[in-house]
């Protein structure tokens, strides 16, 4: 049931994102607060049923309220992204910040977590390879939010190449607050999940990453964010990908599995524990060794 409802909401927030190039105007526009709306769920819902209400409860408070928190400073004062404002083309908006916003933070953020924690086990490399993913998915964001007027920057430059109207304030500024996000989410309590629990999220990312340098490349006719994207999105996206790959692949021919990050850390739980107990076994086998 837990699996079937986050693959369910990721079934439906690929059809919408699909239509996505197919449309223009109000009904674009609608798709693209629909999107957030099913990422959102299907995050916070795999929080919650994977990690508890911890887990959600830090999600929330670290990306939903602290990405309104700095989107809300971020137009008023240009801080820390650089100076911009957003039309009223995303919802309503709560000092000067579409309430959508926010979301999207929570939506992606996790993945992004759950990726990492796949690929490194030491905490602060983990807290660093989840802030780049997350700040590279705006390699994407930006440039297809900005070129539908979404949003606009008043001073865009200096610009990386070919991305053009958007400062690279910008990047930095999500660089910065990604860490933050994610140092928070490194305060979750690790727990033993099944390897499939987690798949919806990590397809979400890869999904993320693949169908983005699509639309891009092909039907948004943004090449140059397809390039950026593409490069720096899939420094931690491929790595994760090839991960998988070779654990299915070990689990067809049933071997045993490649540790992740977090079944790393249980195994060294696991051996801290056993150590002691072989120790105290010496003795006794050595008593009964003795006994006439």
């Amino acid at each position: 049931m837990i699996v079937r409802v986050s693959w369910f909401l990721l079934g439906a927030l690929v059809l919408v994102q699909i239509c996505y190039p197919l449309t223009s105007g109000d009904l674009r526009a609608g798709l693209t607060v629909t999107t957030v709306v099913l990422g959102v769920a299907g995050s916070v819902w795999h929080a919650t049923v994977s990690r508890g209400f911890r887990a959600t409860a830090t999600l929330v408070g670290a990306a939903m309220l602290g990405g309104f928190a700095v989107e809300a400073a971020g137009v008023a004062t240009g801080f820390p992204f650089g100076t911009y404002d957003y039309s009223g083309e995303l919802g309503p908006k709560l000092l000067g910040v579409p309430l959508i916003i926010p979301l999207a933070w929570t939506w992606m953020a996790w993945p992004a977590w759950l990726a990492a924690s796949r690929l490194v086990a030491d905490r602060a490399a983990r807290i660093v390879v989840a802030a780049v993913g997350l700040t590279a998915w705006d390699l994407f964001l930006d440039p297809q939010m900005v070129a539908e007027g979404y949003w606009r920057w008043h001073a865009p430059t200096p610009a990386l190449p070919g991305l053009s109207g958007i400062p690279v304030s910008n990047y930095l500024g999500w660089l910065g607050f990604a860490l933050l996000v994610m140092t928070a989410m490194s305060t979750i309590k690790n727990v033993d999940v099944s390897q499939n629990q987690d798949r919806p999220m990590l397809a979400l990312w890869l999904w993320t990453y693949f169908s983005s340098v699509l639309a891009h490349a092909v039907f948004l006719h943004l090449p140059h964010s397809a390039l950026w994207g593409g490069i720096g999105m899939g420094a931690v996206v491929l790595p994760l990908l090839i991960r998988e790959t070779a654990r299915l692949t070990r689990a067809r021919a049933g071997l045993a599995p490649e540790t992740t990050g977090l079944t790393r850390e249980a195994a060294e739980r696991d051996r801290g524990t056993a150590g002691p107990t072989e120790e105290t076994a010496g003795p006794t086998r050595e008593t009964a060794s003795r006994r006439p």
